[in-house]
């Protein structure tokens, strides 16, 4: 759709819905090149962000905590959590037309670091070919109530 405004200048306003699956994909075609991207099987952002941004070949997902997609923190343990949050991560990716092998780097936000080795071992299960690139740190608390781990990740699209 386009729009003229009275001043002469041109608006072009181009937004599509792409549903892949039960995944769900919202693209807004702006001058920045961004798509927003979004499915249901994770849990929806809390706040003024996204669940993943594409910019060119890169996506780049938000956060994810151990929580099922209405937002419900998974059991006490921090494997659990670690479980779900990197599940809510490949739905994300899924709903882009990837997977968790796309994954060239994570950030790990742990509220207690003695949960390392736990978190650690659930995470190599998700990861066992080229595991991507991570930081992990200790955070004094993450704003969902009873969150132990969040986890953020940057995928790469192959190129053809």
């Amino acid at each position: 759709m386009k729009t003229h405004l009275a001043t002469g200048s041109l608006i072009t306003l181009i937004a599509a819905v792409i549903v892949i699956g039960s995944a769900v994909v919202w693209a807004d075609d702006n001058e920045h090149g961004k798509v927003v991207i979004s499915t249901p099987l994770a849990p929806p952002a809390i706040g003024p962000y996204s669940q993943a941004i594409r910019v060119g070949r890169t996506v780049y997902v938000s956060g994810e905590v151990g929580a099922d997609p209405t937002g419900t923190i998974i059991g006490p343990s921090i494997g659990e959590q670690t479980d779900q949050a990197l599940t809510n991560i490949g739905h994300i990716l899924g709903a882009a037309g990837l997977t968790l092998d796309n994954v060239v780097a994570t950030t790990v936000y742990l509220v207690n670091v003695s949960d390392f080795a736990e978190m650690n071992a659930h995470y190599a299960t998700f990861f066992k070919n080229a595991p991507p690139s991570r930081a992990t740190v200790q955070v004094a608390a993450l704003p969902k109530k009873g969150a132990l781990v969040e986890i953020s990740a940057i995928a790469v699209i192959p190129t053809d």
